[in-house]
């Protein structure tokens, strides 16, 4: 499977960094959009009233990225908390 990706790929580079006028003639060139493709791009006015608000996302965002790192942050004393009390306990039974 390798040797056939190795292949495919290599005749993709040799294809590709060719200089001759056939692959001139492929490259493409930019073409501005219809008037339909302007129609569908164009903002639609009936729809607006179902768009998420920009505030409330970045607000919302806010607080579930705070609530991760205070969760987080938890996690981490708790396992430190825990690790000291192991030791203390180990300090006092070998006393």
């Amino acid at each position: 499977m390798a040797f056939l990706l190795k292949n495919s790929v290599a005749s993709h580079f040799r294809q590709t960094t060719k200089n001759d006028s056939l692959s001139l003639t492929r490259r493409q060139f930019h073409v501005e959009p219809g008037a339909r493709e302007k129609a569908l791009l164009a903002p639609d006015p009936s729809l607006r009233r179902f768009k998420s608000h920009k505030g409330g996302v970045l607000a919302i965002k806010r607080i579930g990225e705070v609530l991760t790192v205070v969760v987080i942050a938890g996690c981490c004393y708790e396992i430190y908390v825990k690790a000291v009390m192991r030791e203390e306990a180990r300090a006092q039974t070998k006393a």
